[in-house]
């Protein structure tokens, strides 16, 4: 290895350090043991729980390395690695009602996922794996109510983009401690990029290079889960995750970034094959021959709620007036892009979008078993935002308007007794008024026939000013609420009389310690579509 070499590796070791990844297992219990045989704790990114089913859970870890080797281009190889595994009744499992073994192989990053069944409904269950005498740490995951039982309450946890150089992960620690029944994570796990040299202002060192082979994506995945509150909050519950573009890279479309187009296709694949790697996901999420993964799908919680989560990456057309290869740019002129209004265009993809027409007919065909909120999961703002410039956004809705206003329709048509879509992806805070014709104002003529929820980044900077928000604000009846400057994580709770939401901010993303308030209350009512805010 040259010195140059040899210097970038110690470097990365050294920043390492200094971000606290090597020191994670030093914050474990003392019940989570690292091994004598291996000489370091090989759980150091923690524990998982997948998609909530009425009859069985999905658990989660990945082996890792020694710590200090995260990032190295000679990084010791791990040989296939038997993992046991046990579930309880109790958190000090005198009560085990399941136990195993698997083994963990490089082939899939040497994560293991489990699926538990034959469990009882609505109920919790705590986990745990080992390797040796290395023992993990705790999770807890719970079982969903059966289809049709009546569940009084869901309580829910929603956030997005958590870019690792911008903020510490402070709000998770918040979550860990509300202990909800279901973390929804929209996307944007992991940011592909290298830290800037010049960079300014920022909570902690990324050593890591731009991320495009598989072990790149795989390092990167190990920094992010590396960070204590972020696996106490993957630990306290469930996981239900889409993804969004920096999964990958940003602003990519189905099969279109920014390089060659054989280059980005090997690239999309590794980070795709990197995220179920990493991810709480079932295996029959990962397609035959690894060539996607199937992420739209429904979650029930009783006859309460239906959670439609959506895939907005994998399927949807190129960004209007973008040409392949190269960057989307952001925003374009509505005069002069006519590819906006195309009505062939969609966000979606197609098949996707009659999908999801069909679970919307089935939300409101029988009212004796409907749910009583329809929650559209998705990655980013759903709502239009016009601009006094003529200028509209091509990466969100706004760069498919028909295909929003499809979707709007088929709510309209179908008429779930409460829809709420919930969105991240812009660091932002909105909170709006979907009506029945989405482009023009809500008003007599032009009923709301939903609700949405978007929430802003846990760490990710939003990019603008809250002048600007404020003067979108003022130009966009069906915007009620707008805030760019916080950083935080959105709370619901879920009853049969309503849908409650707390914005939750970060004092200082800055901090590692920061205090957390509470910047806003909305609630929407049971049959009353549109959110309220609350005093």
């Amino acid at each position: 290895m040259s010195d140059l070499k040899n210097a970038t590796t110690l470097q990365r070791r050294r920043f390492l350090i200094a971000s606290g990844f090597a020191t994670t297992a030093g914050s474990l219990p003392a019940w989570a043991r690292a091994s004598s045989t291996l000489g370091y704790n090989p759980f150091t990114l923690g524990v998982a729980s997948g998609d909530a089913q009425s009859d069985n859970i999905l658990i989660w870890s990945r082996l890792t390395a020694p710590p200090e080797s995260l990032g190295m281009e000679d990084a010791p190889q791990l040989v296939p690695m038997k993992v046991y595994w046990e579930v309880a009744h109790d958190e000090q499992f005198r009560q085990i009602i399941a136990s195993g073994s698997t083994t963990a192989t490089a082939e899939w990053g040497h994560s293991v996922r489990i699926q538990i069944d034959g469990l009882a409904p609505d109920r919790w269950y705590f986990y745990r794996f080992m390797h040796g005498d290395a023992v993990s740490t705790t999770g807890r995951a719970r079982t969903a109510p059966q289809v049709g039982a009546d569940a009084r309450q869901l309580r829910l946890a929603v956030a997005s983009c958590q870019r690792w150089e911008h903020g510490f992960y402070t709000a998770w620690r918040q979550v860990a401690q509300d202990a909800p029944d279901m973390v929804l994570f929209l996307g944007d796990y992991i940011y592909e990029y290298a830290q800037p040299e010049k960079a300014e202002g920022l909570a902690r060192p990324q050593p890591l290079r731009t991320a495009r082979t598989l072990q790149d994506y795989r390092d990167r995945y190990a920094l992010h889960k590396s960070d204590a509150h972020l696996q106490a909050a993957h630990a306290v519950c469930n996981w239900s995750v889409i993804w969004d573009d920096h999964e990958v890279e940003n602003d990519y479309a189905a099969q279109y970034g920014r390089g060659e187009h054989a280059h980005f296709l090997e690239r999309r694949m590794a980070a795709w094959q990197a995220f179920y790697e990493n991810m709480p996901l079932r295996p029959a999420i990962m397609l035959r021959n690894r060539q996607g993964l199937a992420l739209y799908r429904t979650l029930n919680w009783g006859r309460l709620a239906r959670l439609h989560m959506l895939d907005g990456r994998q399927y949807r057309d190129l960004q209007a007036c973008r040409t392949p290869g190269q960057a989307s740019t952001g925003t374009v002129d509505t005069e002069t892009c006519t590819a906006l209004q195309d009505p062939a265009r969609s966000f979606l993809g197609w098949e996707q979008e009659r999908w999801l027409g069909q679970q919307l007919q089935a939300d409101a065909r029988n009212a004796a078993t409907a749910p009583r909120w329809t929650s559209l999961v998705q990655t980013t703002l759903f709502s239009p935002r016009s601009f006094k410039n003529g200028k509209q956004s091509t990466d969100s809705w706004d760069g498919y308007p028909q295909a929003r206003q499809r979707l709007v329709s088929q709510i309209s048509q179908t008429r779930p007794r409460n829809t709420v879509v919930l969105g991240g992806d812009i660091h932002q805070n909105y909170v709006c008024a979907i009506a029945q014709q989405s482009a023009q104002a809500p008003g007599r003529d032009n009923p709301i026939v939903a609700s949405e929820f978007c929430g802003t980044s846990i760490s990710s900077r939003s990019g603008t000013t809250q002048a600007k928000v404020d003067a979108i604000v003022a130009h966009n009846p069906q915007v009620l609420y707008a805030r760019s400057e916080e950083r935080g994580y959105s709370l619901f709770n879920i009853t049969p009389q309503a849908m409650s939401c707390e914005l939750r901010a970060v004092t200082n993303p800055l901090q590692a310690d920061s205090s957390i308030y509470s910047l806003a209350r909305f609630v929407v009512q049971d049959g009353r579509p549109g959110p309220e805010k609350v005093a």
